[in-house]
C-alpha cells in the first residue's frame, strides 16, 4: 500500500521528508544505535546513499546530538531522521531493527525486509522498484 508520511528533524536540524511521490525509488531504513545488526549493515546503507535516494530513521537512539556523534564515530553520513521516542517507527509498523522499506516512484511500499540485507539484495530491490 501507500507509504505513510515520513518527515522529521535530521541530525543537523534540517527537516528530511519522503517526497510525495518520489521521483525515483527510495530506500527507507529504520535502525537504532544500540542494534548490532544495524551496525553490521550501516556500511551497505552508507554506500547505497552515494548512488540512490536513501532516508534512514534512527529510532530510540537519543536526540540529534547523540545520533550525530554516533554517525561521526562510525564514519557514516547517510541522511538520518532522529526519532527519539520511536513514533515514526510505530507509524510505519516497525517491530524490529533494522527494517528496510523500498518505496516505488508511485509512493507505494514495494518491499519490506526485517534484519540484515546484503548490498546486492538492496540494489536488486531498488532496481525492481524502478522497472516494475
Amino acid at each position: 500500500g501507500p507509504a505513510p508520511d515520513l518527515s522529521g528533524p535530521s541530525v543537523d536540524g534540517a527537516v528530511l521528508s519522503l517526497a510525495r511521490p518520489p521521483e525515483r525509488p527510495v530506500l527507507v531504513d529504520f535502525w537504532a544505535t544500540w542494534c548490532q545488526v544495524c551496525r553490521a549493515e550501516q556500511g551497505t546503507i552508507d554506500a547505497l546513499a552515494d548512488e540512490h535516494d536513501v532516508i534512514t530513521v534512527a529510532s530510540q537512539s537519543g536526540g540529534p546530538a547523540q545520533v550525530a556523534a554516533y554517525l561521526a564515530r562510525e564514519g557514516v553520513a547517510f541522511p538520518t531522521i532522529v526519532d527519539p521516542a520511536g513514533a515514526l517507527a510505530h507509524r510505519w509498523g516497525v517491530r524490529a531493527f533494522p527494517t528496510t522499506f523500498v518505496i516505488g516512484p508511485d509512493g507505494t511500499i514495494r518491499n519490506v525486509e526485517v534484519g540484515y540485507t546484503t548490498s546486492l539484495g538492496l540494489r536488486a530491490r531498488l532496481w525492481l522498484a524502478r522497472v516494475l
